[in-house]
């Protein structure tokens, strides 16, 4: 089904085809025609792929979704419920994140929130949200998530809060505004406002597309006391790892997305790009290292 998506997505409709080359052509300026191209092909085949499984992840079994999404680490985020700390996980729209929506609720021990932007249609709203929260996930909106914390705050319940921060924000005055993939590029901070409200743990996790449909989760600690350390230190750290992430498989990002539509104020900062020796491990030439494997 894939296969014939791509066919039609790509070479008939064209389907924002001139929206992915230019977010490509700012992000690599420093690649050939040929190489943003091969990314390209394989962004399609797996934005296709996507599709597929967010339609399979509405009726699938836990069992199913286990099998297809792994997380290879889950000690790292349990061990915070044993201790009773609500967490913070971050991440971005890279790979498939529909599964870790469904599953988080019984992948971890917490119990799991997901926070997002409501869509306009409200009746394709409610259900997308009754199928994701199926089994255990709670789904909440931007706009009430202060009242979800402060209710588990209230009752000491170890929430984990799934977080994807690379989502353009609606105010650019109420943004992190920093030079990301060669671009002057606005980050939403609410991820790092709650957890040092509440002192709760962050972690970063990374999605792995290890074969076609099969994915794995790895969390890395991001921050363990966020009231304790400088403000943006918590977004700095996540953007330089979310760049890394990206910069390793290209391909597996939301580049048909209008990632940089948003114009910074003149009075906004613009912050320095997080040192790559923040994040131990990051290669931000690994782009011209190796090849960027094509999706099947």
């Amino acid at each position: 089904m894939s296969d014939i998506l791509f066919v039609i997505a790509y070479h008939l409709l064209h389907y924002r085809q001139r929206v992915t080359r230019m977010n490509l052509a700012k992000a690599y300026p420093q690649l050939d025609d040929s190489r943003r191209r091969q990314i390209e092909v394989a962004y399609y085949h797996h934005i296709c792929d996507l599709l597929v499984e967010a339609v399979y992840n509405l009726y699938a079994s836990p069992q199913s979704i286990m099998k297809r999404y792994r997380f290879v680490n889950r000690e790292v985020v349990n061990r915070y419920y044993e201790r009773g700390q609500s967490v913070v996980l971050m991440s971005a729209h890279y790979n498939n994140w529909e599964y870790m929506i469904t599953s988080l609720g019984y992948q971890v021990m917490h119990h799991g929130v997901g926070v997002g932007k409501p869509l306009q249609d409200k009746a394709l709203a409610n259900f997308i949200t009754r199928r994701r929260g199926r089994y255990g996930t709670e789904i909440v909106d931007q706009h009430t998530v202060r009242q979800t914390m402060e209710f588990y705050q209230q009752h000491r319940v170890p929430v984990a809060y799934m977080m994807l921060s690379d989502q353009s924000p609606n105010d650019v005055h109420k943004s992190y505004w920093t030079l990301f993939m060669n671009q002057e590029t606005p980050f939403i901070y609410g991820a790092e406002y709650f957890a040092r409200k509440y002192n709760m743990p962050v972690l970063y996790y990374e999605v792995t597309k290890v074969r076609r449909g099969r994915y794995e989760v790895r969390f890395t600690p991001l921050c363990e006391n966020p009231a304790e350390v400088p403000q943006y230190t918590i977004t700095s750290r996540y953007i330089s790892m979310l760049a890394d992430t990206i910069n390793r498989q290209p391909e597996y990002w939301l580049w048909s997305h209008r990632r940089w539509k948003r114009i910074r104020p003149h009075d906004m900062p613009l912050m320095p790009p997080a040192h790559p020796s923040a994040t131990p491990g990051t290669n931000h030439d690994s782009l011209r290292q190796h090849d960027t494997p094509m999706t099947s």
